[in-house]
């Protein structure tokens, strides 16, 4: 691909951290990309910390894509006008704060430049389109594909129709992620925290009380799922779990439904609330390893590895499957 020859345009409505990950996934794909915020300042931030972050994984072996960090940087531009920034899009990234009325307000501004050729979906972790795009004469264009932060690395984006999205506005948004490399999954409804975080937080609920009871220390729990559990997650998910430790799943379930069962008879309901009396126990053990000082560069160590994960799993794919 010559320099700056594109793909179909793609729209970014918000330039902080999610926003310039998504641009940077899109201009992989070869796609042209604007990213619109209403400040001038942070829009030019924005593309400055893009140079430098595709400039990087290059260096690194990491940037994704077919053509080198310049090309890709050269695809995305930024705007401080929202209807400039939407013309001629096929699709419409919304990453704006977690909040019904700043959506509700961004959506609603961006209703009357919605064509019948685009797609416009939110970022959202939790709230469902049905929240904020229910007066818009196009709310059958939108819906959420929530990334997991980094999304550059973490590919899963959860895909959450509303109750009015056109069924091809859905395909249409799947087929697109899968084309530039990210991994899909599609709701068939709305649900309070989507799949994901339904999941998530399943797992916190039980830490937080394992922790409260004095079960475990801090670094125990973690280290139940990063030499654990996690290594078995990040190639098989829970159900094939089930299927591989037994003669398949419905064996796995006679064996072992009983006794699943009867432990999560003693699981003690979710907590009201993550109460900060016990936050602040586990900060004292987390401030011996991480103090919070020093959370940022632990944010980068992380994002080090999660790079290399996602290379290791792309060579092991190429080489086994």
């Amino acid at each position: 691909m010559d320099v700056c020859e594109s793909k179909e345009k793609i729209a970014i409505v918000g330039s902080g951290l999610i926003g310039q990950f998504w641009a940077m996934i899109f201009s992989s794909g070869g796609h042209k990309v604007t990213i619109y915020d209403i400040y001038p300042e942070q829009v030019s931030k924005a593309l400055q910390n893009i140079a430098a972050n595709l400039a990087l994984y290059e260096k690194q072996g990491c940037l994704r894509g077919q053509i080198n960090a310049e090309q890709q940087t050269c695809l995305i531009s930024g705007s401080n006008d929202l209807q400039e920034c939407l013309k001629g899009a096929v699709y419409v990234q919304e990453c704006v704060p977690e909040s019904a009325d700043l959506k509700r307000k961004v959506f609603e501004q961006m209703d009357p430049f919605i064509t019948s050729e685009m797609v416009v979906a939110t970022s959202s972790s939790c709230i469902g389109v049905s929240q904020f795009v229910g007066g818009m004469a196009n709310k059958h264009r939108t819906l959420v594909a929530h990334p997991v932060n980094p999304p550059y690395f973490v590919p899963l984006v959860e895909i959450v129709p509303g109750p009015w999205t056109l069924p091809e506005v859905t395909a249409k948004t799947r087929a697109l992620l899968e084309a530039v490399g990210q991994s899909p999954v599609t709701l068939s409804k709305e649900v309070p925290g989507f799949a994901l975080n339904r999941i998530q937080y399943s797992i916190i609920n039980e830490c937080w009380n394992m922790y409260k009871d004095g079960l475990l220390s801090a670094a125990d729990i973690d280290k139940v799922m990063v030499d654990g559990l996690g290594p078995r997650y990040a190639f098989i998910g829970p159900l094939e779990t089930m299927h591989l430790n037994a003669d398949g799943i419905v064996d796995y379930c006679k064996r072992y439904a009983q006794g699943a069962y009867s432990v999560c008879s003693t699981f003690t309901p979710p907590p009201i609330m993550y109460d900060v009396p016990t936050a602040e126990r586990v900060l004292e053990e987390m401030q011996a390893t991480i103090p919070l000082e020093k959370v940022a560069d632990r944010r980068k160590w992380r994002d080090q590895r999660l790079a290399a994960l996602a290379a290791l799993k792309t060579q092991l794919k190429e080489k086994l499957d």
